[in-house]
C-alpha cells in the first residue's frame, strides 16, 4: 500500500513588497467578542497550477502593500483590549510536496486521508499562533494539482473579509498593481456598547461528535420554498430552507424529551445596517457579524413543518435590525454573544456565499473548499459549502451529532436530499 508523505520544503515570513505604516490601529466592539477571538482552517484545492508557491508568494508581498495591518500582530495592551501592531513581520509562508496525486487522496474530500496538519502551516517556534494574522501553506501534488491550507484570526476578518483579500492576493497574481476593491480598516467607527456585567463563565462540555457529509439537491430545496410561498405567500431563502432542514432533522435525531429546550444559532452580516458609519463603497474587511438566536422546545420543533420552522428563521432573521441596535447600546438583559453549549445547541454558518469558491491565482477556481477545524467538541456545527462541480445544491458537513444519532441524523438528511 502507497504510503503518503508529505514534505514541508521551505518556511518564511513573507513581508509587503513595500515600506508599510506603523503603528497600532485598534479593533472593532465586534472584533473583541470572546465569539471571534479564534483561528480558522481551510483549504482550498486546485487542479493545476505552474510554480504557485512562488506566483501565490509573490502576489501576497504584493497584497500585503495596501493590506498592510495583516502583516502585523494581534497585541493587547490592555486585557480585553486587543489591538494590530503594524509591525511588517509579514505572513507566515509553507512551501510543500507531495508523493501522491490529489486523485489519490479523493481530491482531499472528506474523511481525510491524511492528516490535517500536513496541509497547514504551522508557525515558528516561539511565535503564538493566536498572535498572527494569517499564515498560508502552498502544497503541490505529483498530479500537477495544488492547495492553499490557510489560517487566519477570525479576530481581524470575518468570512467575507478574509476572501475580500484572498481575491485582492489573486488579482496581484493576475498582473493588477492595486486590488479592485481599496481596503477599509475603519474599526473606530462602529460603536462601543457600554460594558456589561460579567456574569458566571459559560460553562463547556466536550461533546463526541462526528463527521458527516450530505448533499442537498436545488431540487428538495426548491420544493420547500414552492410550498412556503404556496402556504404563506412569502418568499424564503436557499439559507432558511437548508437550516429549517438541519435544525428538524437533527432535533428529530437527538430525541430529547418534548418539553426540552433547542436553540439554533447562525452569525448574520450586518454591514447594511452600518452604512452611516462604514464608508460607501465596500472594502471593510473587519467582523460585521452578529449572532441570531432562536429558542424553542424539541417537541415544537419535531413536530412543526418545515414550512413552520421556515417562519421561525424568517421572524428570527427579522428581528436582527432590533437586536443588534440593542446590543450596541448596551442592553443588560442578554448578551447575544453568548451562547449556551449543551448538546441542545446547534450552530450553522453559510460558507457557500463568503467567497472562497470564487478565488482564482489565474488557473481556475477552487475544485474543492473545506474548513478544517475538526477539534472542536464544544457545540454542534453545521457548514454550508458549495458541492464540487458538476453537482448543483448544497453540500452540509456536519459535526453535529454523537455516534449513537448519527445513523438516525444521516437517515433523516438523505430522505430530505
Amino acid at each position: 500500500m502507497m504510503r503518503f508523505s508529505v514534505s514541508k520544503l521551505a518556511s518564511a515570513l513573507v513581508a509587503p513588497s513595500e515600506p508599510t505604516p506603523s503603528g497600532n490601529l485598534p479593533l472593532s466592539s465586534v472584533d473583541r467578542t470572546t465569539a471571534v477571538r479564534v483561528t480558522v482552517d481551510l483549504i482550498l484545492v486546485f487542479e493545476h497550477g505552474e510554480e504557485p508557491a512562488k506566483v501565490i508568494r509573490e502576489a501576497l508581498s504584493k497584497a500585503l502593500v495596501p493590506y498592510y495591518p495583516v502583516a502585523g500582530r494581534i497585541v493587547e495592551p490592555n486585557p480585553g483590549e486587543p489591538e494590530v501592531a503594524c509591525t511588517g513581520d509579514g505572513v507566515w509562508f509553507v512551501e510543500a510536496s507531495t508523493n501522491f496525486g490529489l486523485k489519490d487522496v479523493n481530491n482531499l474530500e472528506r474523511p481525510l486521508m491524511i492528516p490535517k496538519d500536513d496541509l497547514l502551516p504551522c508557525p515558528p517556534h516561539g511565535v503564538n499562533t493566536e498572535d498572527v494574522i494569517l499564515m498560508m501553506q502552498v502544497t503541490k501534488f505529483t498530479c500537477g494539482g495544488f492547495a492553499v491550507g490557510i489560517r487566519f484570526s477570525h479576530t481581524v476578518f470575518d468570512g467575507l473579509g478574509v476572501s475580500q483579500f484572498l481575491k485582492a492576493a489573486t488579482e496581484m497574481a493576475t498582473g493588477l498593481t492595486q486590488p479592485t476593491v481599496a481596503p477599509v480598516w475603519c474599526r473606530e467607527a462602529i460603536p462601543n456598547p457600554p460594558k456589561r456585567p460579567q456574569g458566571e463563565p459559560p460553562s463547556f462540555n466536550a461533546f463526541p461528535f462526528e463527521n458527516s457529509i450530505i448533499d442537498l439537491s436545488l431540487d428538495s430545496i426548491n420544493h420547500v420554498r414552492d410550498e412556503f410561498i404556496k402556504e404563506t405567500g412569502h418568499k424564503c431563502s436557499i439559507f432558511d430552507v437548508i437550516t429549517a432542514m438541519v435544525w428538524q432533522g437533527r432535533t428529530r435525531a437527538i430525541g430529547l424529551e418534548s418539553h426540552v429546550e433547542v436553540r439554533l444559532g447562525f452569525a448574520a452580516n450586518v454591514r447594511h445596517l452600518l452604512h452611516e458609519v462604514l464608508p460607501q463603497g465596500g472594502g471593510f474587511y473587519g467582523n460585521c457579524v452578529f449572532p441570531v438566536g432562536i429558542t424553542s422546545t424539541s417537541g415544537k420543533i419535531k413536530h412543526a413543518s418545515l414550512v413552520e420552522v421556515v417562519s421561525l428563521i424568517r421572524e428570527a432573521k427579522e428581528s436582527l435590525a432590533t437586536k443588534f441596535s440593542e446590543w450596541l447600546l448596551g442592553d443588560p438583559q442578554e448578551d447575544a454573544y453568548r451562547v449556551p453549549l449543551d448538546y441542545g445547541t446547534l450552530v450553522v454558518s453559510d460558507w457557500s456565499r463568503v467567497g472562497f469558491s470564487e478565488v482564482d491565482f489565474g488557473w481556475g477556481e477552487p475544485i474543492h473548499v473545506s474548513p478544517l477545524n475538526d477539534d472542536c467538541n464544544m457545540v454542534a456545527s453545521c457548514i454550508y459549502l458549495k458541492p464540487p462541480k458538476p453537482k448543483q445544491g448544497v453540500r452540509l458537513m456536519t459535526r453535529c451529532v454523537v455516534m449513537e444519532h448519527l445513523a438516525s441524523f444521516d437517515d433523516l438528511m438523505m430522505k430530505s436530499a
